[in-house]
């Protein structure tokens, strides 16, 4: 059973870390079920994401394709799920999400 690390929520809250707004997008190759990479970003690394989209095929029980999130996520939170995705070989690219503010 994957859990979150509660310790580290507090101490990022102690530093006051400012949160990022990041737009990813992975490309599933087959060597990860897509199920069981939202529950590890969620369980493991304890990140709220959102799927914007999600293009995904399932062929002999593999998953292929790619999906798009968007997380609000601290540096070091984002540094460690971008390690897990690349020591799994899925391709990632993560871009910041800005918004126009008008008054």
């Amino acid at each position: 059973m994957i859990t979150p690390n509660p310790g580290l929520q507090v101490l990022q809250n102690a530093l006051n870390l400012s949160k990022k707004e990041l737009l990813v997008e992975i490309e599933l190759n087959g060597k990860m079920k897509f199920e069981h990479l939202m529950n590890t970003i969620y369980h493991q690394f304890g990140i709220c994401h959102k799927v914007l989209s999600a293009n995904v095929e399932y062929i002999n029980g593999r998953n292929f394709g790619t999906v798009q999130l968007y997380i609000n996520v601290y540096p070091d939170d984002f540094e460690q799920l971008e390690f897990f995705l690349n020591k799994n070989k899925l391709l990632n690219t993560a871009v910041a999400y800005t918004c126009r503010k008008y008054l």
